[in-house]
């Protein structure tokens, strides 16, 4: 039998949300796409990605960062959502950062 993929769901985006308005990340957005929950920031007819969660379990999502080329990179950091946000803001700043 062919295992079940975890997706993202709408409770998880808003606290996602949630999260990042608390500290305060107001320019950015959290889009749910399968597994995927995207935090995206600009217009949305053409976003700008920042980082991006994969959800491989009940609590255990790992984090991707965008690239100058639009592409993505995985990391090898993997844990609760929430411990992967405060690293990105506090060892990865400038992949959430406003952009002038």
């Amino acid at each position: 039998m062919p295992k079940k993929k975890h997706t993202a769901d709408e409770l998880q985006a808003m606290s996602l949300q949630g999260s990042l308005v608390r500290r305060g990340l107001t320019h950015l957005r959290v889009r749910r796409y399968g597994v995927l929950l995207i935090v995206e920031s600009g217009p949305a007819e053409d976003p700008v990605p920042h980082v991006r969660f994969r959800r491989h379990g009940a609590h255990i999502w790992t984090l991707e960062i965008a690239t100058h080329t639009g592409a993505w990179e995985p990391t090898f950091f993997r844990g609760q959502i929430e411990h992967l946000v405060e690293m990105v803001q506090s060892d990865f700043p400038w992949t959430v950062a406003p952009l002038a």
